[in-house]
């Protein structure tokens, strides 16, 4: 085994694309995965799981059909499951997600946004 630390900042250079999460590890069944959000993102949900937003970078928004939840550097919000809601950020934010390995990004939503849900760092 390797004893090395992962550093979110190196890996947050390795890429560019907006709504494309990567994954940078795996505990059990579960992926952590960096994405870089700006504009908006499609209305969805996660029928089967959570979804964990860490803000690392920037600030973002999360909409929900009944309401909204501001995020900034240092906070943290779990989505819960089968909860509809669209993030968006005005200006390029980094965030870390924790959710079941597999998740699809635009979940029950699907289209053009939707990433390739096996892309390492």
């Amino acid at each position: 085994m390797t004893y090395t630390p992962i550093n979110l900042t190196q890996k947050l250079t390795t890429f560019s694309d907006h709504w494309s999460p990567k994954i940078i590890a795996q505990m059990n069944d579960y992926h952590f995965k960096l994405v870089k959000l700006q504009g908006d993102f499609v209305w969805h949900r996660h029928v089967d799981t959570d979804e964990v937003f860490l803000v690392l970078q920037g600030s973002m928004q999360i909409d929900f059909r009944d309401g909204s939840v501001a995020l900034r550097a240092g906070e943290m919000f779990i989505v819960p499951k089968g909860i509809e809601h669209k993030p968006w950020a005005e200006k390029e934010c980094h965030v870390l997600l924790v959710e079941p390995a597999g998740t699809v990004n635009t979940g029950d939503a699907g289209g053009d946004l939707t990433a390739d849900n096996a892309s390492w760092v």
